[in-house]
């Protein structure tokens, strides 16, 4: 019997074994390169721009705020109400109390537009 020499012996590869070799040195090395940016470097946070389709105009008064939040909540309020009286018994209890909550904050805005303009 005879031995190889050297031992152990070369290992005989083909070119295309190289390539794909280094191919997936290259592979893992982009990976490692990735992760390590993702973590170690975040990208900046970027300020958050709130949406444009239903924007106040800032330049409206507060008292025109109010008297429209005031109107929008009495409005929810009836709703809640015509809503609440076409339900069966557990769905009603909980129309109910978003009715409730609705008017409670038609209170708290009605309140507020009379500290803005009080009507003496």
């Amino acid at each position: 019997m005879t031995k190889p020499v050297p031992d152990p012996p070369f290992e005989t590869t083909t070119p295309l074994e190289d390539a794909i070799r280094a191919d997936d040195q290259i592979k893992n090395r982009e990976a490692i390169k990735r992760a390590l940016d993702f973590y170690l470097s975040p990208d900046p946070i970027k300020p958050r721009l709130p949406s444009t389709m239903f924007l106040v105009h800032p330049n409206i008064d507060t008292e025109s705020l109010l008297a429209h939040a005031c109107e929008s909540l009495a409005s929810a309020n009836v709703m809640a109400g015509d809503f609440a009286d076409q339900l069966s018994r557990p769905q009603r209890s909980t129309a109910l109390a978003i009715q409730q909550i609705v008017m409670l904050a038609e209170l708290a805005v009605n309140r507020a537009l009379d500290r803005v303009d009080p009507q003496t």
